[in-house]
């Protein structure tokens, strides 16, 4: 079958719309993902087609609009036997070209999009997003999300029935000789991700002066990265704080190896921060580093579950620094680990995708 998958980032980092679109490749389909380009886009080398469009606007409301209408006007005269739609950000153009076409639709809801920190506060753009889920989503035949809980929302609230496809790397991360971090001998703090509002970045900063012998490494970019910047100016850590700028996922292992702590702090800014199981705590696992994270609920259930790290429910420097220290001393635990990476695999996750979409009769 001909597949067409699309998003609105520009798919350099993009870990989970790649592994689908691999996994729909490596079984025979002919997969096209489609994108936008900026002027700063990296060149890509997949084993499936891509397309990125390059826009007049690459932000706010006219983006989203510039994208959705000529996304429409492309998927309207593709060749494609099946649309694939990522978040709700793409969703109308693609629910009215399926309607048009009379072709099947998928939609993959990587977050809960009128939850997050970026729109939540917008009362207008909130409200426009959450008319476009009330009027597309009790519509939608097939659709799949990042966690249970919510999928658990979205079925309550749209008489659905969401399957569960989670966020989870491929068993074998390509590690990398070259590690691309000299700690000098200090222990490395670890952030991988957008450099977005509510990710506790700021929060680690502020922790720095506690602890003496770490350094944090911010690798991702993002709406706050240049705020982060000078904030970091401000309080003279630039040498305990180091930022990367955006990193190809195919680069990250060379990055994430050389962590001794992860961090995925996140402020419970609306239910999507609160119910959210980010990948980049699978990438820690995958690479053996232990976890510090926030007690949320999909959050608590894979940390406390292999007992991989620590939780914490309030950020106060002295307590962060604190908790940083305690696991630093502590035996990591390497049977939680080898549970936790035998089972939480994509190969894993990619059999439960497979088998839904045949049932579904969708491939």
């Amino acid at each position: 079958m001909k597949i067409t998958v699309s998003v609105t980032n520009d798919l350099v980092t993009d870990q989970r719309v790649h592994k689908v679109c691999t996994t729909l490749s490596q079984n025979g389909h002919d997969v096209k993902l489609v994108g936008r380009k900026f002027r700063t886009s990296k060149p890509l080398n997949r084993n499936y087609r891509t397309d990125r469009m390059r826009l007049c606007f690459n932000r706010s409301f006219l983006f989203y609009a510039e994208y959705n209408i000529r996304l429409f006007f492309y998927l309207l005269f593709d060749k494609t036997d099946l649309y694939l739609s990522n978040d709700t950000d793409t969703l109308p153009a693609n629910y009215l070209a399926s309607k048009i076409r009379r072709k099947p639709l998928i939609f993959d809801a990587h977050e809960m999009f009128p939850e997050v920190p970026e729109v939540i506060h917008r009362k207008f753009v909130k409200s426009f997003w959450t008319r476009i889920e009330d009027w597309v989503f009790p519509r939608l035949k097939n659709t799949y999300t990042v966690c249970q809980s919510i999928a658990d929302i979205y079925n309550a609230k749209y008489k659905i029935n969401m399957q569960v496809i989670r966020n989870i790397p491929f068993a074998q991360q390509v590690t990398s000789s070259q590690p691309a971090i000299d700690s000098k001998g200090k222990k490395v703090l670890l952030y991988q991700g957008a450099v977005n509002v509510g990710r506790g970045i700021e929060w680690i900063i502020d922790a720095m002066p506690y602890l003496e012998d770490y350094v944090f490494y911010v690798v991702g970019d993002g709406d706050q990265l240049e705020e982060l910047k000078k904030y970091v100016n401000q309080l003279q850590l630039n040498e305990k704080v180091i930022f990367t700028g955006k990193v190809p996922f195919e680069e990250l292992p060379a990055y994430t190896q050389c962590a001794d702590i992860g961090i995925n702090l996140l402020e419970n800014r609306g239910l999507n921060y609160y119910y959210s199981l980010p990948n980049r705590i699978f990438d820690y696992i995958r690479a053996t580093i232990p976890v510090l994270a926030s007690d949320f609920p999909e959050i608590r259930r894979i940390v406390a579950h292999y007992n991989i790290g620590a939780l914490v429910a309030h950020y106060e420097p002295p307590f962060l620094a604190d908790t940083i220290k305690q696991m630093a001393a502590r035996e990591k635990n390497h049977a939680g680990f080898a549970a936790a990476n035998a089972e939480l695999t994509w190969e894993n996750e990619s059999v439960t995708l497979l088998n839904w979409v045949q049932e579904k009769g969708l491939i």
